[in-house]
């Protein structure tokens, strides 16, 4: 069996509140892009890899921890614990890359868990497998419908957004992810949280001509002020066109919103130098 786990951006994120626990509470607006991840499951036989209870081949960009700290190993162990699965070969060919703001290990995992749950017919819910991929990690449970959503907490409260981003319909969007890894855990040490004067949820509705002026990425200053590289990115695809753009998550990828397919533009511009992948929404 085979699943697509698809990326996300975020539309907007401010650091609102820093939290007794020492976490920050945050709004933003998950979105999911056709940027895809490949990951297959199938069952191993009694004679093969005898006393593993599973092999993991992965493909594409690099993954960068050992076997047993892959999220998608993870899903796959914390069901095992509770459901009678089999021994499983598990491939994965990462497209989406990694430490981008792109959420790429979260939808690899919650992939697993609904994969597992389907091919085993385990009769897991859909509100029970929310509850197994917020153990995974905050972001994880908006992958199970992957649809535009407004996220507030530490990432992990969800409330779908009653209408759609009517103003992304159509549009293109080029994702350009430079060779470059942001420290999530500096980026916070820098911010000064704050309430923004109007929510994310409701400037996504306005027409994105209007979202350079209103919608904001908190981490953009402090991230830009290690990294200027991100900032130049950002301005290039405001060159280029972009009605808007802006870094995704706290980094390193940088998103850039078009009328019109970038690609030839793009392509010329950075000639294979920074990941560049265009899509149209």
């Amino acid at each position: 069996m085979k699943k697509y786990p698809c990326a996300k951006i975020n539309l907007g994120l401010n650091i609102v509140a820093k939290r007794a626990d020492g976490y920050h509470d945050i709004e933003t607006v998950f979105y999911p892009i056709p940027l895809y991840d490949e990951l297959e499951v199938e069952t191993l036989n009694d004679d093969e890899y005898a006393g593993k209870a599973y092999i993991l081949a992965t493909e594409g960009n690099r993954v960068d921890c050992p076997d047993d700290d892959n999220l998608v190993v993870k899903a796959y162990k914390m069901l095992a614990e509770k459901y009678p699965l089999p021994r499983v070969s598990i491939r994965l060919k990462k497209n989406i890359p990694s430490q981008a703001g792109l959420g790429g290990g979260s939808s690899d995992a919650t992939a697993m868990l609904m994969m597992l749950n389907e091919k085993y017919n385990l009769g897991i819910s859909d509100n029970e497998l929310r509850s197994y991929a917020s153990k995974l990690g905050a972001d994880c449970p908006f992958f199970v419908d992957a649809k535009p959503t407004f996220a507030t907490g530490i990432g992990n409260i969800f409330e779908p957004l009653t209408s759609p981003i009517s103003a992304l319909e159509g549009k293109y969007i080029a994702v350009v992810k430079p060779d470059i890894a942001v420290s999530t855990r500096e980026a916070y040490s820098m911010l000064r949280p704050r309430k923004p004067d109007i929510c994310c949820k409701d400037i996504v509705h306005k027409p994105v001509e209007a979202w350079k002026d209103l919608l904001t990425n908190d981490f953009e200053q402090p991230v830009f002020g290690i990294y200027p590289e991100l900032a130049s990115v950002k301005q290039r695809l405001y060159c280029c066109g972009a009605t808007y753009a802006q870094m995704s998550g706290s980094g390193s990828a940088i998103f850039g919103i078009f009328d019109d397919n970038p690609s030839e533009k793009l392509n010329e511009l950075w000639q294979g130098k920074n990941d560049v992948f265009v899509m149209q929404l």
